[in-house]
C-alpha cells in the first residue's frame, strides 16, 4: 500500500457571483502521507479553509463549484465519486473539525446523540452501542464525567469542553484523515495547548494523519511534520517545519515569521507585512505578493511564478528564488 493518502493535483475551486469569479483555491497541489500533520497556513482569505471543504465536497453550491483538478484518497478521485459514495466517506474515512464549536454543534440535541449518529450512520451498530461508544470517545478526549456529559447540551460547555466534544465526534469513527480547521482559534492559551497535546495523542493511538488549518506558526511549530504556505488561492511554498522555520525561502514566508512575537526581544513595534491581501476578481498581472513584497523587482509585476520543486519535497514559487520560478 502506498505511504501516500492524499493526493490533490491543480485544485481549482472557483465563486461565481454577480460582481464576477472570485478564483478562491487556484491551481493547489500538495500530498499527505499516511500519520502525518501537514499544516496549511496562511492569512485569511488566502484559500485554506476552502480548500478543505472541497477536500470534503462540501463547497456551497451555487455559488461555488469545483472547476478543475483531483483529489486522491486512497487512490479514489473523490471529484468522479457520486454523492451517495461520498457521504459514506465524510465523516467516516475522512472527518473534520470546524473551526466554532457553538455553531457546528447542533444547540437543540444532547452531545451523546450527536457523537452517536455518526455511528449509528457509519458503524453501523445500533442506538446503545453507539452510545457507549459516544461515551468512550468522551472519555478518551479528556472530558470529565463523560456519561453525564453525554446527555448535556452543547451550551451546557465551555469553549474547550465543545471543541472536545468536536474531536470525540470527529475521531469516534476512526478516520484515515482528520481535517482541523483552525480548532483552536476561540480558546485561550492554557486551553489551546491541552486542545493540541489531545490532538497529538489521539493521533497516535488512531494513526490518524491530519490537515491542519492555521494562520498560527506556534501551532505550526508545535504539531505539523510538513507545511504548506498559502497566498490568493495558491501555495507559494511548502516544506517540512524544520526547514520552513530555519530558512524560509518565500518573502511571505519570512513576514509570516518575522511577525512572531518572542519572547527574549524587545521591540517598540512588532513587524506587519505592509498592505492587504488583494482582491481576488482583481489580482495583479504578475506574482499575487509583489505589491506587499519589500524585495519585488519588475519581472515579479510581470509575469506570475510557478511553483517547482527546488530541492527534495522543497517547493517555492517565487523569481527571486534560484530556480523557484521554473
Amino acid at each position: 500500500m502506498s505511504d501516500v493518502l492524499l493526493k490533490v493535483d491543480n485544485l481549482k475551486t472557483h465563486f461565481f457571483l454577480d460582481e464576477g469569479v472570485v478564483p478562491a483555491v487556484d491551481g493547489v497541489s500538495f500530498h499527505l502521507n499516511r500519520g502525518e500533520t501537514l499544516a496549511v497556513v496562511g492569512e485569511s482569505g488566502s484559500g485554506k479553509s476552502i480548500t478543505s471543504l472541497s477536500i470534503m465536497r462540501l463547497i456551497p453550491s451555487p455559488p461555488g463549484r469545483i472547476v478543475g483538478g483531483s483529489i486522491y484518497f486512497n487512490g479514489q478521485d473523490l471529484l468522479k465519486l457520486p454523492e451517495k459514495e461520498m457521504r459514506r466517506i465524510r465523516g467516516n474515512k475522512i472527518s473534520m473539525i470546524f473551526q466554532e464549536p457553538m455553531t457546528s454543534l447542533n444547540p437543540v440535541y444532547r452531545v451523546g446523540d450527536q457523537i452517536a449518529e455518526a455511528l449509528i450512520n457509519h458503524q453501523g451498530v445500533n442506538k446503545k452501542e453507539a452510545m457507549e461508544k459516544a461515551v468512550e470517545m468522551l472519555r478518551l478526549t479528556g472530558i470529565p464525567s463523560p456519561e453525564k456529559r453525554a446527555y448535556e447540551f452543547p451550551h451546557q460547555m465551555s469553549g474547550g469542553m465543545r471543541q472536545r466534544v468536536m474531536i470525540a465526534m470527529a475521531l469516534s469513527c476512526r478516520p484515515e484523515l482528520l481535517i482541523a480547521d483552525e480548532p483552536t482559534t476561540a480558546l485561550d492559551v492554557t486551553i489551546q495547548a491541552q486542545i493540541l497535546e489531545l490532538m497529538q495523542e489521539l493521533q497516535e493511538k488512531f494513526g490518524t494523519a491530519i490537515i491542519m488549518i492555521t494562520h498560527d506558526l506556534a501551532v505550526v511549530a508545535e504539531m505539523a511534520d510538513r507545511a504548506a504556505v498559502m497566498y490568493c488561492g495558491k501555495v507559494v511554498e511548502e516544506a517540512t517545519v524544520e526547514e520552513l522555520f530555519e530558512k524560509p525561502l518565500h518573502p511571505y514566508t519570512r513576514g509570516l515569521l518575522a511577525s512572531i512575537p518572542r519572547v527574549e526581544e524587545e521591540v517598540d513595534k512588532l513587524y506587519m507585512i505592509e498592505g492587504t491581501v488583494p482582491n481576488l476578481m482583481h489580482l495583479p498581472a504578475g506574482c499575487a505578493f509583489a505589491p506587499r513584497c519589500p524585495e519585488a523587482e519588475s519581472r515579479c509585476h510581470r509575469a506570475r511564478p510557478e511553483l517547482v520543486e527546488v530541492s527534495p519535497g522543497r517547493k517555492v514559487s517565487c523569481w527571486l528564488v534560484e530556480g523557484g520560478a521554473g
